[in-house]
């Protein structure tokens, strides 16, 4: 892509995303969709006064070109950031996928939406520590959780159990391999003056934690599912594309009768027809039924003005590769 063809999409881009642009910087969303929007070499993420650009080139370097004319554009078009911070996904050292600051002082360490505090760490990992293709999940715990338990598997930062203890839920438990994202989730916790249980923080290894929640009799009026693409212990594999269904499976027995399990799956490559076969396979028993789709905010699909092409894979039904089901489970007794 020509740099100057680039300076005409974030144009468009950004004047697109100028209603999330609040007064006070506080806010985050995706401020250009590559993939969407004409440049899949390039990503641009907002956090508050911090700019996250990521480059998807291969190899890297043929994108520098589009991260310096996108620098340049940011500096003109928000000249109130604070910082802007360089991820490279192919690069060959998690600390270079990771990122680091290539303009300004700071990077942003919370964000504010929905009129909750989430804390960031831009340079966490590859990710920048809070997903935006979320944000109306969340919207949708706020609003659904009063007075629920919640359990959030795979939590990573705990937005999203965040989300269900700011909506009121009476009891929320964050379950993730990695200690230092749920130290993440306890400081959102902090930010919002939410009471921290310490035993509601499980560190562990998905399959032996669900298990021994099952052992326990613990059930959930909503369980959410939001894993990685792909990752092996000893004790389990997640994929995506080819055992989701044995995920949900096995938190079903977590699922309070009548409860929500909340079903997650962002593999790029999965078509939203296949997802939704998958689903079906899993609702065939007669005790869990497709109760709602959670659609992707815009800033993140694009907007009717702003895409270009056509997606990697059909989403369909969904409106974004994050493709969300709400999903209701019964039990026989």
């Amino acid at each position: 892509m020509m740099t100057d063809q680039l300076e005409d999409l974030l144009d468009r881009a950004i004047a697109a995303r100028a209603p999330l642009l609040d007064e006070r910087h506080q806010a985050a969303c995706r401020l250009f969709a590559g993939f969407a929007e004409g440049c899949p070499q390039l990503a641009i993420d907002l956090y508050a006064t911090t700019a996250v650009l990521h480059n998807y080139a291969s190899p890297p370097a043929e994108g520098l070109p589009l991260v310096e004319m996108a620098l340049r554009v940011l500096r003109d078009r928000l000249p109130w950031l604070s910082g802007v911070v360089l991820k490279t996904r192919h690069a060959d050292t998690p600390e270079g996928q990771a990122g680091g600051l290539i303009d300004g002082g700071r990077a942003s360490r919370r964000v504010r939406e929905h009129g909750v505090w989430y804390a960031v760490d831009l340079t966490l990992n590859r990710d920048a520590s809070l997903y935006l293709d979320t944000r109306g999940l969340r919207a949708w715990l706020i609003n659904r959780m009063r007075g629920l338990s919640v359990l959030n598997t795979f939590a990573y930062t705990g937005s999203l159990g965040v989300a269900a203890m700011a909506g009121g839920a009476r009891r929320v438990v964050q379950l993730d391999l990695s200690r230092r994202f749920l130290t993440m989730a306890k400081d959102s916790y902090t930010l919002n003056g939410m009471p921290i249980v310490k035993a509601d923080f499980l560190t562990g290894d998905f399959w032996p934690l669900a298990s021994r929640l099952k052992r326990a009799g613990e059930r959930f009026d909503c369980v959410i599912l939001d894993p990685p693409i792909f990752a092996a212990t000893g004790n389990g594999v997640v994929d995506l594309a080819s055992n989701y269904a044995r995920l949900i499976n096995k938190l079903r027995p977590l699922v309070a009768s009548g409860g929500r399990l909340v079903a997650i799956n962002n593999a790029l490559f999965l078509s939203g027809a296949a997802y939704m076969e998958i689903l079906e396979s899993v609702c065939q028993d007669g005790y869990v039924r497709i109760a709602e789709r959670i659609d992707a905010p815009e800033d993140c699909a694009g907007y009717p003005h702003t895409r270009v092409g056509a997606p990697v894979s059909d989403p369909a039904p969904f409106n974004h590769a994050t493709k969300i089901a709400v999903l209701e489970v019964r039990h026989k007794c």
